[in-house]
């Protein structure tokens, strides 16, 4: 189904360029003033809305305000002329996605401020879906992405989550490995039954090995009763074992014996138990690697990789950085108990640049801190992480945090003119070259400039 966008604007060449544009793509609705514009976003619901800021007895802003507190995750673009800097600052200030200055000059750069506009609000939508197909099936994790690296991925772990047999995950660290699992215990036929994770690496060998067997009252210094083991819990349920390749080699052979006669002792004992669990494995090294360095057992690691799954880097997954970060930006405000919001376009366009590293808990973490240190408002590219900046500078958030009296407006407005003027020494004073490294169409980026007395003509 096609988006549906309503355009409000008197003008009507702004009118007919737009219904013009975008006829192919979406299902547009006009309007020239703000009663005609109620009673159309009454009757619909937009995925995006154009606005003028002058119109017949209304002014574009409020009309926003008033759309904003029905539906407040309504993605909207404020369309101004040269003349209403202030209006564009205050609808950026607003939470607006954007801001378009007219006569529109550039319309590609138009076309892409809408698309990501498109795409914004279909990652709210595509978070909703999950969450409401997520109460229906309780103890599933949210898994966000519409990359085809993640269609790949999820279609794998849907084949095999209703196979009882063992999977190996693997993939850079960061890459959710520990969700993947859970997402293969509720889907599983044992999805009723425990899910157990371990961290192979967190563990002293002694310590694992008490966690997975258990041990008998008595059976060494400390054991004043009997305690049942994770390979006991787990029966009839899946056991994760994360970071298996961290796993000693003494402990290496006692899992093999346990996946191979479906029994084990528990420490200080002699009585067998038998256990039923499905394994679910997970590294972030080659295990291939590993058994060739002589660090793991070859006869157990042909025994776990008996359906591998690769998860793939952050990097690797075109179109969900900015999915994952709505997703956490929404989830942070919530734990928080804040109103950090939206994203500018040049933010979006600094994180989907960004290599991410860390992978998806790196973007976790980033939201996290932007969230936390934030007052509330707009998240713009200044309020990121430093690494992930154009420049290894001051960070504005450690800033902010250390002048509390600074009211929220005064540091944003310092933190935009630092960035602006960083972003034009970075592109040699080439307007359209900073507006390429920045992601900020050219003719927005230029008022910002003028604004600021960057650019005189």
């Amino acid at each position: 189904m096609l988006p549906k966008i309503l355009v409000v604007d008197d003008d009507r060449y702004t009118r007919t360029l737009l219904e013009q544009m975008l006829r192919t793509s979406a299902q547009v609705h006009l309007a020239t003033q703000g009663e005609e514009a109620r009673q159309l976003f009454a009757a619909h619901d937009f995925n995006l809305v154009l606005m003028d800021q002058r119109l017949p007895q209304h002014q574009g802003l409020d009309l926003l305000r008033e759309f904003r507190a029905q539906r407040p995750r309504m993605v909207a673009i404020l369309m101004t002329g040269f003349a209403d800097v202030r209006d564009a600052v205050a609808a950026v200030r607003e939470g607006l996605f954007d801001y378009l200055t007219k006569p529109f000059e550039d319309l590609e750069a138009l076309e892409a401020v809408i698309g990501k506009a498109l795409e914004i609000d279909a990652a709210y939508r595509e978070i909703d879906s999950l969450r409401s197909r997520l109460a229906v099936k309780s103890g599933a994790p949210l898994v966000v992405g519409q990359s085809a690296a993640m269609r790949h991925l999820l279609g794998q772990v849907q084949q095999v989550a209703g196979l009882d047999t063992t999977v190996l995950l693997d993939g850079e660290s960061g890459t959710g490995k520990d969700v993947m699992a859970k997402l293969i215990h509720a889907h599983s036929k044992r999805a009723d039954k425990a899910f157990l994770e371990v961290n192979c690496g967190g563990l002293p060998e002694s310590l694992l090995e008490s966690l997975l067997f258990g041990y008998e009252k008595g059976a060494f210094t400390g054991a004043a009763q009997a305690t049942t083991g994770y390979f006991e819990k787990a029966n009839g349920g899946n056991l994760f074992l994360d970071e298996i390749a961290d796993m000693s080699p003494k402990l290496q052979s006692s899992l093999l014996r346990v996946l191979q006669d479906h029994s084990f002792c528990r420490i200080g004992s002699t009585q067998p138990r038998s256990t039923d669990f499905r394994l679910i494995c997970a590294t972030n090294r080659s295990l291939a690697g590993e058994v060739k360095a002589g660090r793991f057992r070859e006869d157990l690691y042909y025994r776990i990789n008996v359906v591998a799954v690769h998860l793939p880097p952050l990097r690797e997954r075109e179109g969900d950085v900015f999915r994952l970060a709505v997703h956490f930006l929404e989830l942070f405000n919530a734990k928080f108990g804040k109103q950090c919001g939206p994203f500018t376009p040049a933010a979006l366009a600094t994180l989907e640049s960004h290599p991410w590293p860390g992978n998806v808990r790196e973007l976790q973490h980033c939201i996290e801190r932007v969230v936390a240190l934030q007052l509330g408002g707009v998240v713009d590219a200044v309020h990121l992480c430093p690494s992930c900046g154009p420049t290894t500078q001051a960070d504005p958030m450690l800033v902010s945090a250390v002048t509390p009296a600074l009211a929220y407006q005064e540091a944003r407005a310092d933190f935009e003119h630092a960035y602006l003027r960083q972003l034009l020494d970075a592109a040699d004073g080439n307007i359209s070259e900073a507006a390429r490294l920045s992601g900020i169409p050219r003719q927005n980026l230029y008022v910002r400039m003028k604004r600021w007395g960057f650019v005189t003509e």
